[in-house]
């Protein structure tokens, strides 16, 4: 299995640079789990071995499952943890061959979640343990147990008397037809994936409206999507991040992006913006890719401005990072997003605002007034505190939906 896992790992995270056909038939899986490829990947993937989540020792039991993106899962229960003494949370992650590996409570292989009854049997009997369930990315958590149907287990959960609550990441949600009109540099439809993100977006939308659970989002430009729903930040482990270094140090600045898509992120973009100065030695540039989790903090600890993504028109985990580690960060963030953080939290985004149009002007108008640039990186660290911390997101976890009755979502 292991040999297996390794190799199917490889063909995903080279999947862009593969032909569609094959692209196709690494998807096809996931897509469709109990097709004629599906079944036989999972075969050769192996189906037993896993082992299903305990339940915790407390008042409040919230069960956050299956995809755990980023690790957020993870820290998203740790954070209610920390918030309210009578609770205790656990995350489940499905693992997918060529994803990163990030902290969760329970992990088990796609092959087990999709193939083997015995564990769904068993996560079943531990989940209807607890009094919360929230739901990732409305994917199903019990594999075929349900028939793959999100609606079948909400309705299981609720037969069984527990309270059941989404969670939207991103791509899950975000409609391309819809994200095209918001900003020119849209990554659609010059995405490949376009036309299945729009169906599964379509489907995900229609499923949230017709359920009108508590709904939360990780990243607030999908209140463009989803307008009912509460924003639930993000959360990152600052200290794992905070770095003593200043900015800005050497005559030559250190830049770098971290890109987990180039079409997502623009990152075809930036090399060309940023030539002249790295003709003129006045930036050194690296695009940062495939690097692990537990490698992030030396690799944004040791750079001076982080460039994040220029066509989604948002933020997420690897921004926070590089302003929990006090790095100029700059990115397009649309200025619904901006208004909204700042009337929600009172606070202003320290993000620099940059287009591929305007990132060699930026970028240059940061290196000539160091001084300002070394204020803007210096209140990242407090940014991230006040709103990705886990504080807030526990709070709005707890007020719209664990303790409160979530009937705002259902406006």
């Amino acid at each position: 299995m292991g040999i297996a896992h390794d190799v199917a790992g490889w063909l995903v995270r080279r999947r862009s640079s593969l032909p569609n056909w094959m692209a196709r038939i690494i998807d096809a899986p996931a897509r469709n789990p109990d097709g004629v490829i599906g079944r036989l990947a999972y075969r050769i993937l192996g189906s037993s071995g896993a082992r299903n989540t305990e339940v915790p020792d407390a008042a409040i039991r919230v069960y956050i499952a299956p995809t755990n993106y980023s690790g957020q899962g993870f820290l998203w229960a740790r954070a209610l943890e920390r918030a309210h003494e009578e609770l205790g949370a656990r995350n489940m992650a499905v693992d997918i061959p060529g994803g990163f590996a990030f902290p969760a409570d329970t992990t088990v292989p796609i092959a087990v979640n999709s193939a083997s009854s015995e564990w769904q049997r068993g996560e079943w009997a531990a989940v209807r343990a607890f009094t919360h369930v929230l739901i990732e990315a409305e994917r199903p958590i019990f594999g075929g147990l349900f028939d793959r149907r999100v609606v079948a287990e909400v309705e299981a959960l609720e037969a069984a008397g527990l309270s059941v609550a989404f969670l939207s990441h991103g791509t899950d949600i975000r409609s391309p037809r819809t994200h095209a009109a918001l900003t020119p540099w849209s990554p659609y439809p010059e995405d490949p994936r376009t036309d299945a993100l729009q169906s599964d977006a379509d489907a995900n939308i229609a499923l949230l409206e017709m359920l009108r659970r508590p709904t939360f989002v990780s990243t607030p430009d999908l209140l463009l999507d989803v307008p009912w729903a509460r924003w639930c930040p993000v959360v990152v482990d600052a200290a794992r991040f905070a770095v003593d270094r200043p900015v800005l140090q050497e005559r030559t600045a250190r830049v770098i992006h971290v890109s987990s898509s180039a079409v997502q992120k623009g990152s075809h973009h930036i090399g060309p913006a940023l030539q002249p100065l790295i003709d003129a030695d006045e930036i050194s540039y690296d695009l940062v890719a495939g690097v692990s989790s537990e490698s992030m903090p030396a690799v944004i600890g040791a750079a001076d401005i982080v460039l994040d993504q220029f066509r989604i028109g948002s933020y997420g985990v690897a921004a926070c990072e590089a302003m929990a580690a006090g790095r100029i960060v700059v990115g397009h963030v649309l200025p619904a997003v901006r208004k909204h953080i700042r009337d929600e939290t009172g606070l202003t985004l320290p993000i620099v605002e940059a287009t591929p149009e305007t990132l060699r002007t930026v970028v240059s108008e940061l290196l000539a007034d160091r001084p300002r640039a070394r204020v803007i990186a210096e209140s990242g660290p407090a940014y991230v505190d006040a709103v990705h911390s886990g504080r807030r997101s526990a709070e709005v976890l707890l007020r719209d939906w664990i303790v409160g009755s979530g009937d705002a979502h259902r406006n």
